[in-house]
């Protein structure tokens, strides 16, 4: 039978299997689509978000074969070859939890990448504050929350996942990313690993709201501590306005941020780029 893809380390996603495994009754999953081509999946769900009816989008995961033009925080745009990652999101609306407690939303969702990975891809990822899920010093996922207002609904939370499963040395974004085939993990299996990672970022979800957002109750807070390992490290927070704060990452407060000491004091971060200095 003849190959209805050029890359036969690269097979499509098997989105009737996905839906098979993850919509079931009580699931906070409505539906899986798996689209050719999308700019962004994150835009994508958004756009979906705000020209719904209703609930018609909420539980909904969408997953692109090919990310033109994948967005990170601050604006950042990348690419990958075609079916090489994962790039999903997924839409839920948080209805009990306050605003401020929603910055734990791209932490959780790390703490479920990073498990799925470690669990059926055999690979040691940890993860870096606020939203990288990393192998070392090198970045393996990136995470990317938004917040998406309606006048005749609840708002939406969109997250997104980027993760790189196949991707070959020459074909990485940045020389300090990697992919799980670089580091020969037990399976690049897309549909699987995708099946993983929703399958614990459900879980995580439905704990954190069922708990009004409090990462405590639940044991968040503490799993995050244990995964992260920017706490404890020597640290050059970059700001949006160009300031920069250097010191050790001491922790994570009850809202998600994290927590910077140097000699001067010490500084709490709602946001940032984080460096892990030598």
């Amino acid at each position: 039978m003849t190959s209805m893809y050029a890359d036969l380390d690269r097979p499509p996603l098997d989105a009737a299997a996905l839906r098979r495994a993850l919509v079931t009754p009580g699931s906070l999953w409505s539906d899986v689509q798996v689209v050719d081509q999308a700019p962004s999946t994150n835009a994508l769900l958004a756009q979906r978000a705000r020209e719904a009816a209703g609930s018609a989008v909420e539980g909904l995961v969408v997953l692109a074969e090919h990310q033109t033009a994948g967005r990170g925080r601050l604006g950042r745009v990348w690419t990958a070859p075609a079916r090489s990652g994962l790039a999903m999101s997924v839409l839920v609306r948080p209805y009990d939890v306050a605003p401020s407690r929603w910055s734990w939303i791209p932490l959780l969702a790390g703490l479920a990448v990073a498990a799925a990975v470690r669990r059926e891809a055999q690979v040691e990822a940890a993860l870096k504050w606020p939203n990288d899920v990393m192998v070392g010093e090198r970045k393996l996922a990136g995470l990317l929350v938004e917040r998406i207002e309606s006048t005749s609904q609840a708002p939406a939370a969109v997250i997104g996942v980027g993760l790189n499963v196949s991707l070959r040395a020459n074909e990485l974004p940045v020389p300090t990313a990697t992919s799980l085939a670089l580091e020969e993990a037990a399976t690049t299996d897309r549909s699987l690993l995708a099946r993983a990672i929703l399958r614990n970022l459900e879980g995580l979800l439905t704990d954190w709201m069922r708990h009004g957002g409090d990462a405590e109750p639940g044991g968040l807070h503490a799993a995050y501590l244990q995964a992260c390992m920017t706490i404890g490290r020597q640290v050059r927070v970059e700001l949006p306005n160009a300031d920069q704060v250097e010191g050790t990452a001491v922790g994570i407060d009850s809202a998600g941020h994290l927590l910077v000491r140097n000699r001067d004091r010490q500084h709490t971060f709602t946001a940032g780029d984080v460096l892990h200095l030598r």
